[in-house]
C-alpha cells in the first residue's frame, strides 16, 4: 500500500502497519510448517521499518527509574523508565546485589538439576520457610519461573474428567495449564460472579462427582482490578469447588502487610491454592503455589511437569529473592509500599488533570487508555522519541480498540519522574492524534471503520 503523509509533509506509515493483530497469524494454515509463518513476519517487520513494533526492548543500563534501552532494530531510546516491572526497587538494591554475589560466591551460578532430584540448594529451603512463615503457614513449593507455577498449579492438580472455570481475562499461564489438563474448560465474564455461579450451576447439574478448581488473580494486570474472594469462596463452596488465586502483581507491594489484596480481604487462608511471582516485586525470576497441606505440595513436586521436569532456581535467584522478602517483612518494606502508593495516586490525579483516563483501581500498574490500536502504535513511537519509556498493550491482550499504556509504576520513582511522563504521555497522544486523523481522513481507509480518535476532552476510543 503506498505511504501516506501526515499533516507535517513527513512520510508516514502504510495503513497495513496500523491495522491487523498478532491474532490475525494465531492459525497459520498450509503443509509448510515454518514457511507459513513469513505472513506475520512481514506484518511485523513493517511496523518495524516504521518505528511501530514497540515490544522486545532491551535495557543498556540497570532497569531503574531513568534507563538506557534500544528497540529490537538497535534504535537507542532513553528517558524515564515506566516500562520495568520492579514494584519496590529492589532490582538494583545493595543488599539484593550482595546476596545475589555472595549464594556464586559459595555455590556458583547453576542449580545443575530439578528439585525432583538434586537441584535444591540450602538456599531455596530456606526460601521455601521463609515464604510459609510471610503468609502465616502454608506448605510452599518453588517454580523456576512465575509463569510455571501458574501453568503447574492448574496442569499438576487437574485431571481430563475435572472441569476448570476462569475468568475470561485469566492469564494465559492458567488458560495454558487448563488446556494442558483437560478439555473441560468454563469462562465466565470478567469479575462477573452471577456468570461464574451459572458456569458452576450447569457444570454441577450435569456432574455431581468429579472436580473443579475455580481461577482467579487478585490484580489483574491489564486492567488493574480485584475479585470480590470472599464471594468467589462462598460460591464455589456451594458448589463444591477449589479455589486458585494468582497473586502476581500485589504479593509483596501492596497493603501494610506486603500480603496484597488477599490480605486486604483478610483470604489467605481460605483460599486452596495461591500462586505468587517473584519477577515483580521480589527482584527475581521464580515462582511459587502455595497450598494447605503436605500431601498436596509433595504431589505438586511429583505431577505438575514444570517442577519436576524444569531446573530449579539458581542460587544466585533464591539468595536473591531471600533478601527481597527480608526488606519486604520489614519497616523498610513498609516505606517503600507507602512510597509507592504515594506514587500511584499521584500519577492517577495528575493523569485525571489532563484527561489521560487511568483504568482500574490504584496498584503498582497504571493502565492509560489510548483506543484505536493504529493510533496506539503511533503514541507509543513518539513516547519513546520524547524521552519517556512505557509498554503498549493491544489487542488480542485487552479488547479490540481498547490499546493502552501499561505504566508500572516503582517506589524509587519522584514526583518529578510522574510529572515528566503525564507530560509527554499527553503530548505523545496529541502528535499521534493529528498524524492518525490523515489516516482516518483519507479516501477508502479502512481505519475510517468504526475508528474514533483520542481526545482530551473525553478520552473516548
Amino acid at each position: 500500500m503506498d505511504e501516506k503523509r501526515g499533516n507535517s509533509g513527513e512520510k508516514t506509515a502504510p495503513e497495513e502497519a496500523l491495522t491487523g493483530s498478532v491474532r490475525d497469524y494465531r492459525l497459520p494454515v498450509g503443509t509448510d510448517l515454518l514457511g507459513r509463518v513469513d505472513g506475520f513476519y512481514h506484518w511485523q517487520d513493517l511496523r518495524r521499518q516504521h518505528g511501530l513494533w514497540p515490544y522486545a526492548k532491551s535495557t543498556e543500563t540497570a532497569p531503574k527509574t531513568h534507563c538506557a534501552a534500544k528497540t529490537d532494530s538497535g534504535e537507542e531510546i532513553s528517558g524515564v523508565n515506566f516500562a520495568s516491572q520492579d514494584y519496590l526497587s529492589l532490582s538494583s538494591h545493595p543488599a539484593i546485589k550482595q546476596a545475589a554475589i555472595d549464594a556464586i560466591g559459595e555455590y556458583g551460578v547453576h542449580s545443575a538439576g530439578s528439585g525432583a532430584l538434586l537441584g535444591n540448594t540450602r538456599l531455596s529451603l530456606q526460601l521455601e520457610k521463609t515464604i510459609s512463615d510471610f503468609m502465616g503457614g502454608p506448605e510452599v513449593v518453588l517454580y523456576p519461573t512465575g509463569w510455571s507455577a501458574g501453568f503447574a498449579a492448574v496442569q499438576g492438580l487437574v485431571r481430563s474428567h475435572d472441569h476448570v472455570v476462569l475468568d475470561v481475562l485469566a492469564h494465559s499461564c492458567l488458560q495454558e495449564g487448563a488446556r494442558a489438563a483437560t478439555q473441560n474448560i468454563h469462562f465466565h465474564g470478567h469479575l462477573n460472579l452471577e456468570g461464574l455461579t451459572r458456569r458452576l450451576q450447569r457444570i454441577r447439574s450435569a456432574d455431581a462427582v468429579n472436580a473443579i478448581l475455580v481461577c482467579t488473580e487478585s490484580l489483574f494486570s491489564m486492567h488493574s482490578d480485584t475479585p470480590d474472594i470472599a464471594a468467589m469462596r462462598a460460591i464455589c463452596d456451594e458448589y463444591d469447588a477449589r479455589l486458585l488465586v494468582d497473586c502476581a502483581h500485589d504479593f509483596g507491594c501492596i497493603g501494610d502487610d506486603g500480603l496484597g489484596h488477599i490480605g486486604l480481604q483478610k483470604m489467605i487462608d481460605k483460599v486452596d491454592v495461591i500462586i505468587g511471582s517473584f519477577s515483580k516485586t521480589f527482584a527475581s525470576n521464580g515462582g511459587f503455589i502455595a497450598v494447605k497441606t503436605r500431601a498436596v505440595a509433595e504431589y505438586m513436586k511429583y505431577f505438575s511437569a514444570t517442577q519436576t521436569f524444569s531446573n530449579a532456581l539458581s542460587p544466585a535467584q533464591a539468595a536473591t529473592v531471600l533478601a527481597a522478602f527480608e526488606i519486604v517483612a520489614s519497616d523498610e518494606g513498609k516505606r517503600r509500599r507507602l512510597s509507592l502508593m504515594d506514587n500511584i495516586l499521584y500519577m492517577r490525579s495528575e493523569m485525571a488533570k489532563v484527561d489521560l483516563e487511568a483504568l482500574g483501581h490504584p496498584s503498582a500498574i497504571v493502565p492509560v487508555r489510548v483506543g484505536a490500536e493504529g493510533l496506539a502504535r503511533i503514541a507509543a513511537r513518539e513516547l519513546a522519541s520524547l524521552g519517556a519509556i512505557a509498554n503498549l498493550v493491544e489487542y488480542p491482550a485487552v479488547p479490540q480498540g481498547g490499546a493502552r499504556f501499561r505504566v508500572q509504576v516503582m517506589a524509587d520513582h519522584t514526583r518529578g519522574d510522574v510529572d515528566a511522563l503525564v507530560r509527554l504521555m499527553r503530548q505523545a497522544m496529541q502528535s499521534a492524534d493529528l498524524e492518525f486523523r490523515s489516516y482516518r481522513e483519507a479516501d477508502g481507509s479502512s481505519l475510517k471503520r468504526g475508528a474514533v480518535r483520542w481526545n482530551a476532552a473525553s478520552n473516548a476510543a
